[in-house]
């Protein structure tokens, strides 16, 4: 069935309904995880750096490199370590579960509203939140949201508490029994993530959120480096340049903190779905309208291949093209995550 009539609403919004709180940095000792444990601090740091970065054909001349080399690359940066007396960092964070995936926040075309509410509740009629959830419990269990600080870990345990009225729940993982390639689960934690799995699922098809408490355990080595989330300073302006930080860490209270954001990136990096995944062979990516891999610098997901978030959504809502069932769930996927999709008015 065709909506021809109808067309993109011009405004068009929706909340993200994984909503996590920013992750807090905390020290302890790995085999006394009941202790009190202390927050994470962040210290200045100045260093006197060497030039590496690659020069211009100009500047290879062996007495202007000299001069370069000698010339002090100096810097000071915002550092964030365990202490001497901890070898573990403790991350936690809350996870909101919001329902009501795929009605807008704000949209000013009754008609296009109608159109898409009537083309999700077919989705979640025919299948469910079923497989998008457990792909988010397992970004969960795996420690996905540590980011760097799991790549560096020896071990890590993931603990996950839920509270409602029929009481509380509680789970726990071993993070690197899981896959970051994949979404296989491990037959030891199957109905431990069959349960989380549920939570999320009916998180999404309730109108009461349901919430989650995330603290993962990272065992490093005494004095290691850790890695909260890096500010973005916008504001480079002013005469100043060189007394400026070139790292600014972020923090809550003076406690090493990351972002929701990269929190958030983290959990929806569940897409394989996007044109050549098994080729490229760099695993899940972010749910994106485009595919956008920054730190690769390519969109997964172009308009003219018509696999990009935009041209899967018309072609369903408004001329009843249904995409494969794997694009249907790229497409929810990335209603769940929220954002401003309407269409631009010349």
């Amino acid at each position: 069935m065709t909506n021809e009539s109808i067309k993109t609403a011009s405004v068009l919004a929706f909340e993200r309904k994984l909503d996590p709180s920013d992750g807090l940095l905390f020290s302890g000792e790995w085999n006394r995880r009941d202790q009190k444990w202390k927050p994470v601090e962040l210290r200045e740091k100045a260093v006197r750096g060497t030039i590496s970065n690659r020069q211009k054909a100009k500047d290879q001349d062996p007495a202007k490199l000299d001069a370069n080399i000698q010339d002090p690359n100096l810097q000071r940066v915002d550092v964030a370590t365990l202490p001497s007396n901890a070898d573990t960092l403790r991350l936690n964070f809350t996870l909101r579960v919001l329902g009501g995936a795929g009605r807008p926040s704000a949209c000013n075309d009754a008609d296009y509203q109608q159109a898409l509410e009537n083309t999700v509740a077919g989705y979640v009629q025919q299948h469910g939140f079923g497989d998008l959830a457990q792909r988010y419990a397992c970004n969960i269990a795996n420690g996905r949201f540590l980011w760097r600080n799991r790549l560096g870990a020896e071990a890590v345990e993931v603990q996950i508490r839920h509270a409602n009225s029929d009481g509380e729940k509680e789970w726990t993982f071993d993070a690197f029994a899981f896959s970051l390639r994949d979404f296989d689960v491990p037959e030891q934690f199957s109905k431990a993530v069959e349960e989380l799995k549920d939570v999320i699922q009916e998180g999404l098809n309730s109108n009461r959120p349901k919430f989650l408490e995330v603290t993962a355990f990272a065992r490093m080595s005494a004095g290691q480096e850790v890695f909260p989330s890096q500010e973005l300073i916008l504001d480079q302006g002013g005469s100043n340049q060189k007394g400026r930080k070139s790292k600014t860490l972020y923090k809550v209270n003076e406690t090493a903190a990351m972002h929701s954001q990269k929190i958030g990136n983290a959990l929806r990096t569940v897409d394989t779905w996007y044109p050549e995944a098994e080729d490229e062979n760099i695993g899940p990516i972010a749910v994106e309208p485009y595919g956008s891999v920054t730190s690769r610098g390519s969109a997964y997901r172009q308009p003219r291949q018509k696999q990009d978030f935009y041209s899967l959504l018309d072609a369903w809502v408004l001329r009843g093209k249904e995409p494969t069932v794997e694009q249907q769930h790229f497409v929810m996927a990335t209603l769940i995550r929220g954002g401003v999709f309407g269409e631009s008015q010349d």
